[in-house]
């Protein structure tokens, strides 16, 4: 299959582009497209046979959903049998944006788009691009990351080319993402609301909203054998191709014990990739060193995080050690993929 890949400015759509893209998609294929979040690899919720191209492209398991991505609130109600008040509350704040719902689902959407599942997982992206592929494409388009199933997800069009060219009919290359890891996914089927994919809307700001807000604890339980809700709870995700792992404590310690490791493992003739931030790197004396952002702005280590494990890819390290980062806001985002990543692999110092 050969891939088109069409740049398109965030700040001026081409309309040819977009029409191509929706045409794709109302036809039955794939389109991978910028969000706000990462790209998303599109085809038609509620085309059965479009939806298992998603999985075929992916290599993804059929029981992992997808999340359908609407435009207004009036395709929510099509998709959906019922909308809880404290859902409306949600999304009159937070959509659109980088959070994702969970509902019982209508009839229209098909078992193959919700992974077998009577609830179906729904987002209202802010991204330009998105939004006007969505529309052309029938207001109703399926779009789970666009890369390889457990692959770090993609913040560039260059990833989703590297992962996926050849396997599907087009590239949508708005330019690097803004956010950077995948949107907030909230179970509005459940009282009260539970959060099984943290993200940039946190579970504080959940609460100033909805007062009490769950958190599942597969979240934090790698060994969790319940079928997946939501995209990202059960299978191994965001992985670089070396072994990755997290260490964790104190800031003087967990350099230390990392400068331990990488010298350790360099006399075992192994390459070793180091995650650090702009506080730390410098403190770092041998290894591959990337600074993944600065601690006075998590935000930006989100933004980095899937780029950073992609280049060490690139870069064919052996092993990859990475600090901790905070649990609270964005970091308890960064922190679910990153240890997702590393296979819940931790060294406590």
């Amino acid at each position: 299959m050969k891939t088109i890949i069409s740049k398109i400015d965030n700040r001026q759509l081409n309309n040819d582009v977009i029409k191509k893209a929706g045409n794709i998609l109302q036809e039955g294929g794939l389109v991978a497209f910028p969000t706000e979040t990462v790209y998303g690899l599109g085809a038609d919720a509620l085309n059965e046979n479009a939806a298992k191209k998603i999985y075929a492209a992916k290599g993804r398991p059929s029981d992992n959903p997808l999340i359908i991505h609407i435009t207004s609130m009036g395709a929510l109600e099509k998709i959906v049998s019922h909308i809880p008040a404290a859902a409306r509350i949600v999304a009159k704040k937070y959509w659109p944006g980088p959070l994702t719902m969970i509902f019982n689902k209508s009839g229209i959407v098909p078992y193959g788009t919700t992974g077998g599942l009577d609830t179906v997982a729904v987002r209202m992206p802010s991204h330009e691009i998105a939004c006007a592929v969505i529309e052309a494409g029938g207001g109703y388009i399926a779009a789970p990351s666009a890369n390889t199933s457990g692959r770090p997800s993609p913040t560039r069009a260059e990833h989703v080319e590297a992962d996926l060219k050849g396997k599907i009919d087009m590239i949508v290359d708005g330019g690097p993402v803004e956010i950077g890891v995948e949107s907030t996914i909230l179970d509005m089927s459940l009282t009260p609301p539970m959060i099984l994919r943290p993200g940039a809307v946190t579970k504080e700001m959940l609460e100033e909203l909805l007062g009490e807000v769950a958190v599942d604890a597969a979240l934090f339980d790698e060994d969790s054998k319940k079928a997946p809700k939501a995209p990202g709870m059960k299978y191994r995700h965001y992985a670089p191709k070396a072994k990755l792992c997290v260490v964790e404590g104190d800031e003087a310690a967990v350099v230390k014990e990392i400068n331990r490791i990488t010298d350790e493992s360099m006399r075992e003739g192994k390459k070793v990739g180091i995650i650090g931030t702009q506080e730390t790197v410098g403190n770092y004396l041998n290894g591959v060193v990337k600074c993944i952002g600065t601690r006075q702005d998590e935000a930006t280590i989100a933004n980095h995080l899937y780029a950073v494990l992609r280049e060490f890819d690139e870069e064919n390290v052996d092993c990859i050690l990475s600090e901790a980062f905070s649990e609270s806001g964005i970091g308890d985002a960064v922190m679910n993929r990153l240890l997702k990543a590393a296979g819940y692999h931790i060294i406590q110092v």
